[in-house]
């Protein structure tokens, strides 16, 4: 089995022109609720892509917006592990949605404030325990220090970027960042792969948008290109490709190929609207995966020069 433990929001989305400037005013196009949330995403994604169960440690107001969170877990299957705090909101997430299909996010977490160490369930059959930064990064720690001594495997989403203390980096086997949050989390700057390696975690993985990915394990690193598409909403992309990338690493797949159905899956959820909405199933990233063409060394190579591996 599978442990997500994280945050859940429902998504107030507003699609826009354009992102507001400071000051700015900008007339939306539409409205939406989606459910959404780091955590919850995560976990969505990681039970569609199938595999292994998935549960989830959340926690929730007892209000009406928590409604629509358990409706899409539950109906996803996912395992529920609900923490009530009747005293405060359910987190939200208030997102504008550009036509370029970039988005500018603001979270107010309320109850995901709230998850505390002695909320962890039992670990007994579960492989992989699968977190982010939507919850308290003491909670995050304790339960990764947990895990770590239960010989379960911890991975690390680092987003929202901010300061990891070092007894958490030392309880993670797997972290996942975008090349911002890379950066905030080392001493120096320069290529990707310079900065990875100033990283003692065992296997790391950066996410470049259009680009695709690298991932570094111990010390050999695993190129994957980006799929083209045409995004529609890019909000729900990381989330889908941390779900999908546990997923298939938990049936016990090599790295390479769990990026190569992470990449694909977070490229179709670029292709439609919302969160959780937007997060494809199984199925349908086998067909879209059976549609690509192997990527040409000139694709590998673009990669592989912007990431500074040859230069390494």
């Amino acid at each position: 089995m599978i442990l997500v433990a994280g945050s859940a929001n429902l998504d107030f989305v507003v699609r826009a022109a354009h992102m507001p400037a400071p000051g700015e005013t900008v007339l939306g196009q539409s409205f939406t609720t989606y459910p959404g949330g780091k955590g919850a995403n995560q976990a969505v994604a990681c039970a569609r892509a199938g595999g292994a169960p998935t549960a989830m440690l959340l926690a929730l107001g007892d209000d009406a917006h928590a409604l629509p969170l358990l409706a899409s877990l539950e109906n996803a299957q996912v395992r529920l592990h609900t923490v009530r705090c009747p005293d405060q909101a359910t987190g939200c997430a208030f997102i504008c949605v550009a036509d370029n299909a970039e988005n500018a996010i603001t979270v107010a977490p309320g109850a995901n404030l709230h998850l505390q160490s002695q909320h962890l369930p039992e670990l007994q059959g579960v492989s992989h325990l699968l977190m982010q930064l939507e919850i308290p990064i003491t909670t995050v720690t304790a339960y990764a220090r947990r895990a770590q001594a239960g010989g379960v495997q911890v991975v690390l989403n680092a987003a929202p970027a901010q300061t990891l203390p070092p007894e958490l980096l030392q309880a993670v086997d797997l972290l996942v960042v975008n090349e911002g949050e890379l950066r905030a989390l080392v001493s120096e700057g320069g290529t990707v792969v310079t900065m990875l390696q100033q990283l003692e975690v065992p296997t790391v993985v950066v996410t470049l948008g259009q680009r695709g990915c690298i991932a570094r394990q111990h010390d050999g690193f695993v190129l994957q290109p980006a799929f083209n598409i045409s995004p529609v909403d890019t909000t729900a992309a990381g989330d889908t490709f941390c779900g999908t990338l546990v997923a298939h690493l938990g049936r016990g797949e090599t790295l390479a190929h769990a990026l190569r159905t992470a990449s694909a899956a977070a490229a179709l959820a670029c292709t439609a609207s919302g969160a959780q909405s937007s997060i494809p199933s199984a199925l349908d990233v086998d067909n879209f995966l059976r549609q690509q063409l192997a990527f040409d060394q000139q694709h590998i190579d673009a990669l592989s020069n912007y990431c500074g591996l040859d230069a390494d």
